[in-house]
């Protein structure tokens, strides 16, 4: 369960952003309870975060540094050796003095049953990575179990500080296995360490980046999504809850069919042949007609909005299932606002959503915000705002700074401005600009 997320230096990420899953008093009954405590509190921890702010003023980004985050720790040890002394960052690009300081990332998670948390991050540069650290709190009490820090050490290694019995694995061995540009933390993994492995699964199993990158689309428009992998191997159960989930999205959907993807003909001595693609399925809708039933080709007679829906379901039930985390970005992407609500009310409710997964998404669908698709569907402390400042780095808060009574419309005032995160634009103004440049020739 991620806890808290905080980084810098990332793209329009210029100064330290945090990003917080911890209920507040501004909660209206969705956070889950956890068995951390602070200052005598009992901890909960949010099933739900919406980011909303204007185009360009980095919600993507704040999806991305995570994802970059992910990639980090599943791929230095071994991807990364292709590219010695560089790491393949993506500092802030506005100012001089960005580009040379370093990026850093770092998650607060709750492992294992009951729960333990950990917090664990990184700072890179374009050379290496320059600092790591992993705090484990068992019991509540902090356990340094590494510190690894590039600048205090000598002749352009690291230094490696463990503190107390807290990591007991090979710690030679991995210091010594690590490069520059790789992350300790995915050595010991890659070296099988058993206290170091259940950290890397939650990165690689945990924590799925799902709509946000156009390859996620092209893969289902191939047949090759994981909706339609989910539906291939599915068993009766899984294939049913699918159909009867884009039937009540009121598509006019009345069933689901996979047949083989045929690849290129082949001309050979037999004549023409055509090739099963293995792995890869054709996907078609059943739709009621006058006459019966008319069967559709996915790719090319079903509407973006259909993709979209989708390409929605395969990564949410996996979410479901395995209680992780969903990162969408553009959640309202060719989707109703009625069906974009009842995601977020699938991740919220507790029957549906059992085993704690998480949705992290971004949106411009500001009737999340009120009442329009009945009842609004985020409480308070959900929301968090995005703000390019004037020297366009990116600003990340919560709309509970601005302290947002129970019953406070939301979507007005994230409309009106009271909480920023809006275009800088009176109505018209663009038109006018328009008009007066003479870019359009007069009636």
């Amino acid at each position: 369960m991620l806890l808290r997320f905080r980084t810098a230096n990332h793209r329009s990420i210029r100064d330290e952003q945090t990003l917080s899953l911890v209920g507040t008093e501004f909660n209206e009954g969705t956070a889950r309870p956890t068995p951390l405590r602070s200052k005598g509190r009992a901890v909960s921890a949010l099933p739900v975060v919406g980011l909303f702010g204007a185009n360009a003023s980095g919600k993507s980004n704040v999806i991305h540094a995570l994802a970059f985050m992910q990639h980090a720790v599943t791929s230095s040890f071994a991807d990364w050796a292709r590219h010695p002394g560089r790491v393949l960052r993506q500092p802030f690009k506005l100012d001089r003095e960005s580009r040379e300081e370093t990026s850093l990332f770092e998650v607060d998670l709750l492992l294992g049953e009951p729960g333990t948390r950990y917090t664990y991050g990184f700072e890179v540069s374009d050379e290496r990575i320059e600092a790591e650290w992993l705090h484990v709190y068992p019991h509540g009490k902090r356990s340094v179990w590494f510190d690894r820090d590039a600048e205090r050490a000598e002749e352009g290694g690291d230094e490696y500080v463990f503190r107390g019995a807290g990591f007991k694995g090979k710690r030679d061995a991995i210091v010594d296995m690590t490069r520059p540009n790789a992350l300790f933390l995915s050595t010991g993994a890659a070296l099988n360490d058993p206290q170091l492995s259940p950290l890397l699964r939650w990165f690689t199993d945990s924590l799925t980046d799902s709509l946000g990158e156009a390859g996620s689309r092209r893969q289902n428009l191939m047949g090759d999504g994981l909706t339609s992998r989910m539906l291939a191997a599915a068993g009766e159960s899984r294939r049913e809850e699918i159909e009867r989930l884009l039937a009540v999205a009121d598509l006019g959907i009345s069933g689901v069919t996979l047949e083989p993807w045929y690849l290129t003909p082949l001309t050979g001595e037999e004549g023409e042949v055509q090739r099963v693609a293995e792995g890869l399925a054709r996907v078609r809708f059943q739709h009621r007609g006058a006459d019966g039933d008319v069967s559709l080709d996915f790719i090319t007679e079903e509407s973006q909005g259909t993709h979209t829906w989708f390409d929605v379901l395969g990564p949410m039930l996996q979410a479901l299932d395995d209680g992780s985390v969903l990162l969408v970005d553009e959640l309202d992407s060719s989707l109703h606002p009625s069906l974009a609500a009842e995601v977020v009310r699938i991740f919220q409710d507790q029957d549906s959503n059992p085993h704690g997964a998480q949705l992290i998404f971004t949106t411009h669908d500001v009737s999340l915000l009120g009442s329009a698709v009945v009842d609004r569907p985020l409480d308070r402390d959900q929301v968090w705002i995005t703000r390019k400042k004037q020297d366009g780095a990116t600003e990340l808060y919560p709309v509970t700074d601005a302290k947002p009574r129970k019953e406070e419309s939301l979507e007005r005032g994230y409309l009106r401005g009271r909480y920023g995160g809006v275009p800088r634009l009176t109505p018209g103004e663009i038109a006018r600009d328009i008009a007066q440049s003479g870019m359009r020739p007069s009636a």
